[in-house]
């Protein structure tokens, strides 16, 4: 049975008055965790909806739990535990590699072959990577290639596929759904653009698919105030031969223009469609079809890119919550940590993570990580697990590079909007979580004295309109009224907390 801590505290008897910014009285650090409590059941409804814990990591304070060993659905605060992870599994220079082989002969300007792709994982190929490589060919004095366009995707095993997300929006094409794939380039996304000008309304698509049409019906009007996105409505259209029609209606004045993002494309057909543009807007083109297979082994490597390291990879994935970059980078783990007879990257990939925070001595009792992203209904953790990470994290060699990583209060990323006109500016690095009826944070955040606490903070009712509110409540609480007090006496091994 773990022994008790016996703690004594100064404390103020009499009635706490109200809070103000930067009161530093001694035992408000019972106070504070009463009025979070208060606050959380007032907007909430639910005494059981708030799970936080926060600790101080470089000065004075006192640690705050409620209901921090409550399992909860996170949300995208996990993909802190991935890109952590990752960091100190794969370490910070790890980066991916995608390859170009043939298999023939290059006669005057014609490879005589196959043109293989060796796909390496990579969570961020994008596009203008892609046009930079493939300009080496034509720079090499290639215009055609008489065999096929082979895609390799053998870098990932996914014998038990994937977990499918049950979203319950009307949009299965929105960019935060697309899976992680070996076949993964540019994100598997289309951007879609209307303007409208005197001319009336011209519409595009980057990148330009041969198998993508744009319909556009979208009317141009006078000049007057842009509407929002909400105001169009963009509804594709699958045809048998695999192609898509996406069709654009709706209202557009004179000198506004309206995006959309969508993913359309089955992986493997997407990255041969762009390759395939690409290719054709260097005049160089492909006489063969579009297959998957293995590279052989005795083809030529012709071409190569390496992707940035893993650090710039963790700033996208964190600062703008990246799901399937989160997604590919759990199964990146799992390629390079699998063992002969393991045939499943991404169980591969959660067992490597586990293993990990257990050699740190986190006790990952009930945790489910299930995708890495947080995109998911089954993910859990607790308050207090995730504060353990992340004073790990705080005395880690790369975790200034996972700090990095983390959006400012009020001034980028998903922390961009929140908490403004607070004083709050760049006093924490707080990654977000949003699921329906599900809202978290977990970061970093200074109080006036300059303490960094440490914070995980989830809430999870239906529904969960308020949590932002409250969590919001709990990082401006913690930097103008920190828990604070002075010990007397402690013994025994368990933290004290207050609950």
């Amino acid at each position: 049975m773990q022994a008790v801590v016996a703690t004594a505290l100064v404390l103020n008897i009499a009635p706490a008055p109200a809070a103000e910014p930067g009161d530093r009285s001694d035992g408000n650090f019972r106070v504070w965790s009463n009025e979070i409590r208060d606050y959380a059941l007032k907007s909430l409804k639910d005494e059981n909806a708030l799970s936080l814990a926060a600790v101080p990591l470089n000065g004075p304070g006192i640690e705050q739990f409620i209901n921090a060993d409550t399992l909860m659905s996170p949300g995208s605060i996990m993909k802190l535990v991935t890109t952590y992870a990752a960091l100190e599994i794969l370490g910070p220079t790890h980066h991916w590699n995608t390859s170009f082989y043939m298999d023939g002969e290059v006669r005057g300007d014609t490879l005589d072959g196959n043109l293989y792709v060796k796909l390496g994982g990579d969570p961020k190929l994008t596009q203008e990577r892609l046009w930079g490589l493939l300009g080496e060919l034509r720079g090499m004095g290639i215009s055609a290639v008489t065999g096929d366009l082979v895609l390799d995707g053998s870098y990932f095993r996914l014998s038990g596929g994937l977990p499918k997300f049950e979203d319950n929006g009307d949009n299965p094409y929105r960019p935060f759904l697309v899976e992680p794939s070996a076949y993964l380039t540019n994100l598997n996304l289309l951007h879609f653009q209307v303007r409208a000008d005197e001319r009336g309304t011209q519409a595009w698509t980057t990148p330009a698919l041969t198998e993508v049409v744009l319909d556009n019906r979208v009317t141009a009007l006078p000049e007057g105030p842009c509407p929002s996105r909400r105001s169009f409505t963009w509804q594709p259209v699958f045809h048998d031969d695999n192609r898509v029609t996406v069709r654009v209606s709706g209202e557009l004045p004179q000198g506004c223009r309206t995006t959309a993002y969508m993913s359309l494309l089955p992986h493997e057909q997407y990255t041969a469609s762009l390759i395939r543009s690409l290719l054709t807007d260097m005049n160089i083109t492909i006489a063969g079809q579009d297959r998957t297979d293995t590279t052989p082994e005795d083809a030529r490597l012709i071409l190569r890119t390496t992707s940035p390291d893993l650090v710039i990879m963790v700033r996208d994935i964190n600062k703008w919550s990246s799901n399937v970059m989160a997604r590919q980078l759990l199964l990146t783990i799992g390629a390079e940590t699998r063992a002969a007879d393991d045939d499943d990257d991404r169980v591969t990939g959660i067992r490597a993570i586990y293993q990990w925070l257990e050699a740190k001595g986190i006790n990952t009792a009930g945790m489910v990580i299930d995708n890495g992203a947080g995109l998911t209904r089954h993910g859990r953790i607790t308050a207090r697990q995730g504060v353990q990470i992340l004073q790990h994290a705080w005395e880690s060699p790369y975790g200034a590079d996972l700090m990095a990583s983390m959006p400012l209060i009020a001034m980028d990323g998903t922390m961009a909007r929140r908490l403004r006109n607070t004083g709050l500016d760049g006093q924490g690095r707080i990654k977000t979580g949003f699921l329906e009826d599900v809202r978290s944070i977990a970061g970093f955040t200074r109080d006036e004295t300059n303490t960094t606490w440490a914070v995980v903070g989830m809430i999870n009712t239906d529904p969960a309109w308020n949590g932002q509110s409250v969590l919001d409540r709990v990082i401006y609480s913690l930097h103008y009224r920190p828990p604070t007090g002075t010990t007397v006496s402690q013994a025994g091994t368990t933290e004290p907390s207050v609950q």
